[in-house]
């Protein structure tokens, strides 16, 4: 493990790369309880990767697993904003790697779209103590080099597009490292700095499909509605027939 102090890495930060592991999540597990500060932990192969819900996460070679595992202090409702962080952070390292805002939007609640189609997706797990929370995993999956066939991702889901040929841009999982850390860092800043706020109109002003008619399917339910947007506690907020509905947790299609 390095805390590197390369230009343009963030300061505070150490990184740890993995040949192979079974997840970055998992690892990150295994590491929290002797770490003195945030790490990133990338792996250039899973054998056992997984999404939310503990769904598989397909991962092809050229693709990016990586975690960042932190501790950050608060309740666990805005410990679990830094899913918009890590959208942000995303966001901007793409740009940067592709110079193509244009192309790119955020889907509440943790992924990043490439012309319609799902390129990355995070993964948020607490590693707990007691009733607390005592380190945070940002796991995130992105298709840099190729995409997972149609067939392998669920029904209904957003069709699975890959970074390389859909701009052009051939960047290795340690080179999107190097641009995502120190996007993260300073979003994570401004987090702690400034709150959820500046966060939420950053987020929303890179949302997709804002205003527009979704639904979200919740365990034992599903609600159609027009997007709104999402509210100061990060929930997705639908105009539906039956009003206004604030949703905490669901999966969303167009």
């Amino acid at each position: 493990m390095s805390t590197s102090a390369e230009p343009g890495w963030p300061q505070g930060y150490s990184r740890k790369v993995l040949q192979t592991t079974d997840s970055t999540n998992a690892e990150a597990a295994r590491m929290a309880p002797t770490l003195g500060g945030p790490v990133w932990i990338l792996a250039l192969s899973q054998s056992a990767a997984r999404g939310r819900r503990g769904r598989p996460w397909q991962m092809p070679e050229g693709n990016f697993a990586a975690t960042l595992v932190m501790r950050p202090s608060g309740p666990p409702e805005v410990i679990a904003l830094r899913s918009f962080v890590a959208s942000l952070a995303l966001f901007d390292a793409f740009v940067a790697v592709t110079g193509r805002a244009e192309m790119f939007s955020l889907k509440w609640p943790n992924d990043v779209l490439l012309s319609g189609g799902k390129v990355a997706g995070i993964l948020l797990e607490s590693i707990g103590a007691g009733q607390g929370v005592s380190h945070l995993a940002i796991g995130i999956g992105i298709n840099l080099a190729e995409a997972p066939a149609p067939h392998e991702v669920e029904p209904q889901a957003l069709r699975p597009v890959d970074l390389a040929s859909h701009t052009g841009a051939l960047v290795t999982p340690e080179a999107f490292l190097e641009v995502l850390a120190p996007a993260f860092a300073a979003w994570e800043d401004k987090f702690n700095t400034l709150g959820f706020a500046p966060i939420r109109q950053a987020w929303l002003a890179r949302a997709a499909r804002l205003g527009e008619v979704i639904t979200a399917r919740l365990p034992k339910a599903e609600m159609t509605g027009t997007f709104e947007t999402v509210d100061e506690r990060g929930n997705l907020v639908l105009i539906t027939a039956a009003g206004r509905q604030a949703i905490p947790a669901a999966d969303i299609f167009f």
